[in-house]
C-alpha cells in the first residue's frame, strides 16, 4: 500500500541526504519526493511517497523521528488531507491531433504552456490518478516527454 509521509525538518545542508540515506540503508523505496521551505525559511516540508504495509511505515516514521533535524512526521494516510501532483507533458500536436489535444486539456482543466509547430507542452495538476488518466489518453496520440513533480500533501483544516 502506498503511504504519503510529510516531514517537517530543519532547512540545513545534509538533512535531506540523511533522510534519503535512512530509506536506502533499510531497503525502503521512495517513489516520489518533493521538498521546499515553509513560511519559516529555517524549516522545510518534505513530502515523500513510499510503498509498504502499516508495520513498515510505522518503522519508517519511528526512524525518521530519531533524526536530529526532523521536527514532525505525519503519515498522511492517517489524517484527512489534500494531495496534488503536477506534470508537464509534451505531446504530439500536428494538424490532425491539435483539436483532440486541446479538448483533452480543457476537460482536465490543464493549460498549454509551450507551443511548437508539431507539439504542445501542457501543464496538468491534480491527484496522481488524474495525471495518469491524462497520460493514458495522450499516449496513443504521441507523448514526447513527461516531467512530474511527485506528490505534495497538506492536512485538511478542521471544520469547527
Amino acid at each position: 500500500m502506498k503511504h504519503t509521509i510529510s516531514v517537517l525538518l530543519m532547512n540545513k545542508p545534509g538533512v535531506l541526504s540523511r533522510v534519503t540515506g535512512l530509506f536506502s540503508g533499510r531497503g525502503f523505496n521512495i517513489e516520489s519526493l518533493a521538498v521546499a521551505p515553509t513560511l519559516d525559511n529555517d524549516v522545510s516540508c518534505l513530502t515523500l511517497v513510499t510503498d509498504g504495509d502499516d508495520n513498515i511505515v510505522e518503522q519508517i516514521t519511528k526512524q525518521l523521528h530519531k533524526l536530529i533535524d526532523v521536527i514532525k512526521v505525519t503519515d498522511m494516510n492517517e489524517v484527512e488531507n489534500v494531495e496534488r501532483e503536477m506534470a508537464l507533458i509534451r505531446v504530439k500536436a500536428d494538424s490532425e491531433t491539435r483539436a483532440e489535444v486541446l479538448r483533452t486539456i480543457d476537460i482536465f482543466r490543464g493549460k498549454v504552456v509551450d507551443v511548437s509547430p508539431k507539439s504542445y507542452a501542457v501543464e496538468i495538476t491534480g491527484t496522481a490518478s488524474k495525471i495518469q488518466a491524462v497520460i493514458d489518453i495522450f499516449r496513443p496520440i504521441g507523448i514526447q516527454e513527461i516531467i512530474r513533480t511527485g506528490t505534495i500533501a497538506m492536512v485538511r483544516a478542521r471544520k469547527n
